[in-house]
Protein backbone atom coordinates (compact mmCIF):
# COMPACT_ATOMS: atom_id res chain seq x y z
CA UNK A 1 0.00 0.00 0.00
CA UNK A 2 1.35 3.39 -1.00
CA UNK A 3 0.12 6.34 1.06
CA UNK A 4 0.73 9.84 -0.22
CA UNK A 5 1.11 12.77 2.15
CA UNK A 6 0.39 16.42 1.53
CA UNK A 7 1.08 19.51 3.57
CA UNK A 8 -1.92 21.64 4.55
CA UNK A 9 -2.10 25.37 5.29
CA UNK A 10 -2.13 24.37 8.96
CA UNK A 11 1.48 23.47 9.90
CA UNK A 12 0.23 21.25 12.73
CA UNK A 13 -1.78 19.08 10.30
CA UNK A 14 -0.76 16.65 7.54
CA UNK A 15 -3.05 15.06 4.98
CA UNK A 16 -2.66 11.32 4.25
CA UNK A 17 -4.10 9.81 1.05
CA UNK A 18 -4.25 6.00 1.24
CA UNK A 19 -5.44 5.62 -2.36
CA UNK A 20 -8.75 4.05 -1.32
CA UNK A 21 -11.98 5.14 0.29
CA UNK A 22 -11.67 6.29 3.88
CA UNK A 23 -15.13 7.46 4.94
CA UNK A 24 -17.59 8.01 2.08
CA UNK A 25 -20.44 10.33 3.02
CA UNK A 26 -20.24 12.59 6.03
CA UNK A 27 -16.72 13.20 7.36
CA UNK A 28 -15.80 12.57 10.99
CA UNK A 29 -13.69 14.85 13.19
CA UNK A 30 -12.15 13.53 16.39
CA UNK A 31 -10.46 16.03 18.73
CA UNK A 32 -9.63 13.57 21.53
CA UNK A 33 -9.26 9.78 21.97
CA UNK A 34 -12.52 9.55 23.92
CA UNK A 35 -14.36 11.04 20.90
CA UNK A 36 -13.02 8.28 18.66
CA UNK A 37 -14.63 5.28 20.39
CA UNK A 38 -16.51 4.27 17.22
CA UNK A 39 -13.49 4.45 14.90
CA UNK A 40 -10.78 1.77 15.14
CA UNK A 41 -8.56 3.79 12.78
CA UNK A 42 -8.85 7.03 14.77
CA UNK A 43 -8.27 5.16 18.04
CA UNK A 44 -5.11 3.60 16.59
CA UNK A 45 -3.83 7.01 15.47
CA UNK A 46 -4.48 8.53 18.91
CA UNK A 47 -2.23 5.85 20.42
CA UNK A 48 0.71 7.62 18.76
CA UNK A 49 2.22 10.13 21.22
CA UNK A 50 1.80 13.67 19.94
CA UNK A 51 -1.40 13.10 17.88
CA UNK A 52 -4.12 15.52 19.00
CA UNK A 53 -6.70 15.26 16.21
CA UNK A 54 -7.92 12.94 13.45
CA UNK A 55 -10.22 13.94 10.61
CA UNK A 56 -11.62 11.29 8.27
CA UNK A 57 -12.74 12.51 4.86
CA UNK A 58 -14.03 10.74 1.78
CA UNK A 59 -10.62 9.61 0.55
CA UNK A 60 -8.18 11.18 2.99
CA UNK A 61 -7.13 11.31 6.64
CA UNK A 62 -5.78 14.44 8.25
CA UNK A 63 -3.81 14.14 11.44
CA UNK A 64 -3.09 17.05 13.76
CA UNK A 65 -0.13 17.00 16.11
CA UNK A 66 0.62 18.99 19.23
CA UNK A 67 2.75 22.08 18.77
CA UNK A 68 6.40 21.25 18.26
CA UNK A 69 8.04 22.42 21.45
CA UNK A 70 11.41 20.84 20.78
CA UNK A 71 10.36 17.54 22.36
CA UNK A 72 11.02 15.64 19.14
CA UNK A 73 7.35 15.24 18.25
CA UNK A 74 7.75 16.97 14.89
CA UNK A 75 6.54 15.52 11.59
CA UNK A 76 9.83 13.71 10.86
CA UNK A 77 9.23 11.66 14.03
CA UNK A 78 5.45 11.26 13.76
CA UNK A 79 4.96 10.68 10.03
CA UNK A 80 6.46 7.13 9.89
CA UNK A 81 4.39 6.03 12.90
CA UNK A 82 1.20 7.44 11.36
CA UNK A 83 1.91 5.81 7.99
CA UNK A 84 2.51 2.49 9.76
CA UNK A 85 -0.71 2.77 11.75
CA UNK A 86 -2.76 3.51 8.62
CA UNK A 87 -1.19 0.58 6.73
CA UNK A 88 -1.77 -1.78 9.68
CA UNK A 89 -5.38 -0.68 9.92
CA UNK A 90 -6.14 -1.35 6.25
CA UNK A 91 -4.26 -4.69 6.38
CA UNK A 92 -6.43 -5.76 9.36
CA UNK A 93 -9.62 -5.45 7.32
CA UNK A 94 -11.39 -3.61 10.16
CA UNK A 95 -13.82 -0.82 9.26
CA UNK A 96 -12.70 2.80 9.51
CA UNK A 97 -15.83 3.59 11.53
CA UNK A 98 -17.85 0.82 13.17
CA UNK A 99 -21.05 2.83 13.53
CA UNK A 100 -21.47 5.48 10.84
CA UNK A 101 -24.08 7.27 12.94
CA UNK A 102 -21.34 8.07 15.48
CA UNK A 103 -19.23 9.78 12.80
CA UNK A 104 -21.38 12.89 12.60
CA UNK A 105 -21.25 14.57 15.99
CA UNK A 106 -22.56 17.96 15.04
CA UNK A 107 -25.22 20.05 16.69
CA UNK A 108 -28.48 20.96 15.01
CA UNK A 109 -28.69 23.76 12.47
CA UNK A 110 -30.42 26.96 13.45
CA UNK A 111 -32.14 29.58 11.29
CA UNK A 112 -35.51 31.26 11.06
CA UNK A 113 -38.19 29.72 8.87
CA UNK A 114 -38.36 32.98 6.90
CA UNK A 115 -34.67 32.57 5.98
CA UNK A 116 -35.13 29.16 4.35
CA UNK A 117 -34.37 30.37 0.80
CA UNK A 118 -31.24 32.25 1.94
CA UNK A 119 -30.01 29.18 3.86
CA UNK A 120 -30.62 26.96 0.83
CA UNK A 121 -28.48 29.28 -1.32
CA UNK A 122 -25.75 29.43 1.35
CA UNK A 123 -25.60 25.62 1.54
CA UNK A 124 -25.48 25.30 -2.24
CA UNK A 125 -22.58 27.77 -2.48
CA UNK A 126 -20.74 26.00 0.35
CA UNK A 127 -21.22 22.57 -1.26
CA UNK A 128 -20.27 23.61 -4.80
CA UNK A 129 -17.62 26.28 -4.31
CA UNK A 130 -16.15 26.13 -0.80
CA UNK A 131 -16.10 22.55 0.48
CA UNK A 132 -14.28 21.03 -2.52
CA UNK A 133 -11.47 23.58 -2.17
CA UNK A 134 -11.27 23.12 1.60
CA UNK A 135 -11.17 19.32 1.20
CA UNK A 136 -8.09 19.77 -1.00
CA UNK A 137 -6.41 21.23 2.09
CA UNK A 138 -7.54 18.35 4.33
CA UNK A 139 -10.51 19.93 6.04
CA UNK A 140 -14.20 20.60 5.86
CA UNK A 141 -16.56 23.50 6.52
CA UNK A 142 -20.24 22.90 7.20
CA UNK A 143 -23.23 25.14 7.73
CA UNK A 144 -24.32 25.56 11.37
CA UNK A 145 -26.75 28.45 11.28
CA UNK A 146 -27.92 31.84 10.03
CA UNK A 147 -29.24 34.67 12.14
CA UNK A 148 -29.53 38.44 11.54
CA UNK A 149 -27.22 38.44 8.52
CA UNK A 150 -24.52 36.31 10.16
CA UNK A 151 -23.62 32.88 8.78
CA UNK A 152 -22.20 30.43 11.33
CA UNK A 153 -19.90 27.73 10.00
CA UNK A 154 -18.23 24.75 11.64
CA UNK A 155 -14.59 24.19 10.65
CA UNK A 156 -13.08 20.72 10.92
CA UNK A 157 -9.91 18.85 10.08
CA UNK A 158 -7.01 20.97 8.89
CA UNK A 159 -9.26 24.06 9.02
CA UNK A 160 -9.68 23.80 12.77
CA UNK A 161 -6.95 25.88 14.39
CA UNK A 162 -5.34 26.78 11.08
CA UNK A 163 -3.52 30.13 11.18
CA UNK A 164 -5.08 31.11 7.84
CA UNK A 165 -8.63 30.03 8.75
CA UNK A 166 -9.68 33.56 9.75
CA UNK A 167 -8.52 34.90 6.41
CA UNK A 168 -10.32 32.06 4.62
CA UNK A 169 -13.54 32.88 6.48
CA UNK A 170 -13.43 36.65 6.28
CA UNK A 171 -11.86 37.28 2.88
CA UNK A 172 -12.78 34.16 1.00
CA UNK A 173 -16.07 32.69 2.15
CA UNK A 174 -17.60 35.92 3.46
CA UNK A 175 -16.84 37.78 0.21
CA UNK A 176 -18.22 34.91 -1.88
CA UNK A 177 -21.46 34.72 0.10
CA UNK A 178 -21.91 38.50 0.14
CA UNK A 179 -21.44 38.60 -3.64
CA UNK A 180 -24.30 36.16 -4.22
CA UNK A 181 -26.45 36.90 -1.16
CA UNK A 182 -26.69 40.60 -0.22
CA UNK A 183 -28.38 39.72 3.10
CA UNK A 184 -25.16 38.15 4.41
CA UNK A 185 -23.24 40.66 6.54
CA UNK A 186 -20.59 38.44 8.11
CA UNK A 187 -19.36 34.88 8.58
CA UNK A 188 -18.33 33.43 11.96
CA UNK A 189 -16.77 30.12 12.99
CA UNK A 190 -18.42 28.12 15.78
Amino acid sequence: MFIQTEATPNPATLKFLPGKAVLPGDPADYRAPEDAAGSPLALRLFEIPGVTGVFLGDDFITVTKEDDDGSGMGWPHLKPAILGAIMEHYASGRPVVEDASQAASESEEFFGEEDGQIVETIKELLDTRVRPAVAQDGGDITFRGYRDGTVYLYMRGACSGCPSSTATLKYGIQNLLQHFIPEVREVEAV
